[in-house]
């Protein structure tokens, strides 16, 4: 895959769970040198997503412990590799999930790496050298330039950290199904979830003029959907006659929930042809009931993280309206404590962690 392998020589202080107890401790490592086409990056923030908390407790059964999760990161540019183009040293970018690819498949190849075979992550991931990679939950980070993308100067460092992974995976979807078009009517959009991706999937929504409808268990959260966030209209799920009340009232809905459920109510409020997009990653199948799909000619997809293209472009799309992650700031030596709360949805809306302040921390 056109990279010699580095040698991994750099001693690195991080943090890492090493069995199901997802129990995270500190924990020392190596990472390799920087390489011709790498960027070093001295990490400021790292935000902690759903899925750090599925990989530390081994919910997928795919953990390679010890794990350092983290894909949600924003630091500054230390050194660059001769082949390094795009960034300089000082500079402020972001890294997401994706760390390495093919680069050669017809996805790489059309700007979609992240459709790629042999995608690999930040975190839990096998290299291209074979070495498995270690994520945000850490001092430092070395990564592929191609895998790198600048934070607009605007936007605070640690607001935007979640925007890294929770940002894209739902600015994907609206894009794909043209609502993050100007020129373009206003639509109706639904969020099921209010929690790190459904808040800015609200937000994006009000950004570009579309009616926003969260959708939730929680009625507690309807003050905060509509004031706090500036959404429309919600909805209660748990209530029939409400959501007998919005059938067939939406052209788009987001499905953010990562717990299991079922998605046969939720459809009937997708008009006829409506969309509903999967972007949480529940541990159990999901319940898919046939009768509201056929008689709405409804559709169900999924969709992922998305390309370092897109990424970027959601980065920009955040710079010019200013559109940033409601964020609950946390240190390394609280990290367990955030995990337990977000296994528990006590967070509004995405905890991150201040990596620098283990320093601060240590000088005490």
């Amino acid at each position: 895959m056109a990279q010699t392998t580095p040698n991994h020589t750099q001693t690195v202080s991080g943090w890492a769970a090493h069995d199901s107890s997802g129990k995270i401790t500190p924990y020392t490592f190596k990472r390799r040198e920087n390489g011709i086409n790498d960027v070093t990056i001295d990490i400021l923030y790292c935000g902690i997503c759903h899925t750090d908390l599925h990989h530390v407790r081994n919910d997928w059964g795919i953990t390679m412990y010890p794990v350092v999760p983290g894909h949600e990161i924003t630091g500054l540019i230390s050194k660059v590799g001769s082949n390094v183009s795009k960034f300089k040293i000082g500079d402020r970018v972001g890294v997401g999930c994706l760390a390495a690819s093919c680069l050669e498949c017809e996805f790489c190849k059309d700007s979609q790496e992240n459709y790629c075979d042999q995608i690999q992550f930040t975190y839990n991931g096998i290299f291209w050298d074979g070495s498995i990679t270690y994520g945000g939950y850490s001092k430092m980070l070395v990564a592929d330039q191609r895998y790198v993308v600048h934070v607009p100067e605007n936007l605070p460092m640690d607001a935007a950290a979640p925007l890294l992974c929770a940002g894209v995976t739902v600015f994907c979807p609206l894009k794909d199904n043209n609502m993050l078009e100007l020129d373009s009517p206003p639509k109706k959009l639904g969020v099921i979830g209010l929690g790190g991706l459904g808040h800015v999937a609200v937000k994006f929504g009000k950004a570009f003029g579309h009616h926003v409808t969260v959708i939730s268990t929680s009625p507690s959260k309807e003050d905060e959907a509509k004031h706090r966030l500036g959404a429309d209209d919600f909805i209660v799920s748990t209530d029939l006659a409400q959501m007998q009340a919005k059938k067939r009232s939406l052209d788009l809905i987001l499905d953010t929930v990562a717990a299991k459920h079922s998605l046969g109510s939720y459809l009937e409020l997708l008009k006829v042809n409506g969309t509903l997009v999967i972007v949480g990653a529940p541990d159990k199948p999901i319940d898919l009931p046939s009768f509201p799909l056929i008689f709405g000619k409804r559709v169900v997809k999924g969709s992922m993280t998305g390309s370092m293209k897109e990424t970027q472009e959601m980065m920009d799309v955040c710079g010019k309206y200013n559109i940033k992650c409601d964020i609950e700031k946390t240190t390394p030596n609280k990290i367990n404590e955030a995990l337990d709360r977000l296994s528990k949805n006590d967070v509004k809306y995405r905890f991150v962690i201040d990596i620098a302040s283990a320093d601060k921390l240590s000088n005490l």
